[in-house]
């Protein structure tokens, strides 16, 4: 088979050849920027979900049909060393300047340069080499005082006041953002309640892990109201098989029903893996159709490309302790796992297990779906965890990510 025209691409946000089964979550996003578009009040989206359920691919989606629609679009990653303040200030100067360049009467995109040139000395944070050019002076007294609550509700304001005006609208994506502190979370609910008050033309898509719901509540009571928690979850067999045969098809080659049905035991409906799985399998077979036999001949393969990557990434930024951890986790199975179950495993008290669970939380390692639970963040992590530690003795010392 022609590894050129393999139309499977495993890689961090790579957009798949098929974007099966997220038809519900792509028409809520449809329908926010139409409703804002018409001045109608419409709830921002904020996906969940696990890693490699394709949340970024969709993010990357979503920009591109707002830019269709005729939004000026802003897309960012969250990270842990990184503000949200530093994150957006260079992205919201270039979207200002942009509405500067477009016809329209009034003064307020330059007000809004102003405003933000105040929002960035009141932080005061280094925002790297940003000039911001036009002699305008900051507009003392807006968004000035330090105070992030107060400061991005009144620059998110006078951003989407200077969209309003050039008749246009705004789109905000952030992904990964459950990275953000408990600050940062609440500004950025409020800024989004004041768009909601003045029905303003800027809306919030994010994305994040599945405990972005329980930390938008914890910050502001009111998120439920303004915002939709979309779950991206994995595919149902159907979707699993329309994601890879249609492309497989489309490239004029062909694949067995019990490959496909192989593919979705293996992945569980994973849209990263069967990406993988997809990739692989292709560049294995000598000749169309993909056999059950090539896929099980592939999945050694996938197996270790998984784990050198996908896995390995995640699991070289763990201590000792959290991966002991994750572990025992892994010894109870794919969970979600009581914590006492864990501290069982261990031989530990479980109030002694609250920093390292805490740092795990953190890291996006693990998620509480419910009081006194703990689960995987990313898919079959379970499984690798007993590949790569093969011997699971509580209380032993880890080195290099394998028990002594």
């Amino acid at each position: 088979m022609d590894r050129i025209r393999n139309p499977f691409s495993p890689g961090a946000g790579s957009p798949p050849p098929e974007l099966a089964g997220r038809d519900a979550v792509m028409e809520q996003a449809k329908v926010l920027f139409g409703r804002v578009l018409a001045r109608r009040p419409e709830k921002s989206l904020l996906m969940t979900g696990l890693r490699g359920v394709g949340k970024t691919v969709l993010l990357n989606e979503m920009e591109r049909m707002a830019q269709a629609l005729g939004y000026r679009t802003i897309l960012v990653e969250a990270h842990e060393n990184k503000s949200l303040a530093v994150l957006l200030a260079p992205h919201l100067r270039r979207l200002l300047f942009e509405l500067d360049r477009l016809a329209g009467a009034g003064n307020k995109v330059r007000r809004g340069i102003a405003v933000l040139k105040s929002f960035i000395g009141g932080i005061r944070v280094n925002v790297g080499d940003v000039e911001f050019g036009l002699d305008i002076e900051p507009e003392r007294g807006a968004a000035d005082s330090g105070d992030l609550e107060v400061d991005l509700p009144n620059l998110f304001m006078s951003v989407a006041e200077a969209a309003e005006e050039r008749g246009a609208a705004v789109a905000i994506l952030i992904d990964e953002i459950q990275y953000f502190n408990t600050t940062e979370l609440s500004a950025l609910i409020m800024a989004m309640h004041k768009m909601q008050q003045r029905q303003l033309p800027l809306v919030l898509v994010g994305a994040g892990l599945p405990i972005l719901p329980g930390l938008a509540g914890e910050s502001k009571s009111y998120a439920e109201r303004l915002f939709s928690f979309p779950d991206v979850g994995p595919l149902p067999e159907p979707d699993t098989d329309k994601a890879l045969r249609d492309p497989i098809e489309e490239a004029g080659e062909a694949i067995d029903a019990d490959a496909l049905q192989a593919i979705f035991r293996l992945t569980r409906g994973y849209p990263y893996f069967l990406q993988e799985w997809g990739y692989q399998a292709w560049n294995h077979a000598a000749a169309s159709p993909i056999s059950l036999q090539i896929v099980n001949e592939t999945t050694d393969q996938v197996t270790r490309r998984l784990d050198e990557n996908f896995f390995r990434v995640r699991f070289d930024r763990l201590t000792p302790r959290e991966k002991q951890y994750l572990r025992a986790m892994a010894e109870l199975g794919a969970g979600p796992h009581r914590s006492s179950d864990i501290a069982d495993k261990l031989g530990a008290k479980i109030t002694t297990l609250g920093p390292v669970r805490a740092s795990l939380i953190k890291k996006g390692m693990v998620y509480s779906p419910s009081h006194g639970d703990m689960a995987f963040t990313v898919p079959l992590f379970d499984e690798f965890m007993r590949r790569v530690m093969p011997v699971f003795a509580p209380g032993a010392r880890v080195s290099g990510g394998v028990h002594d």
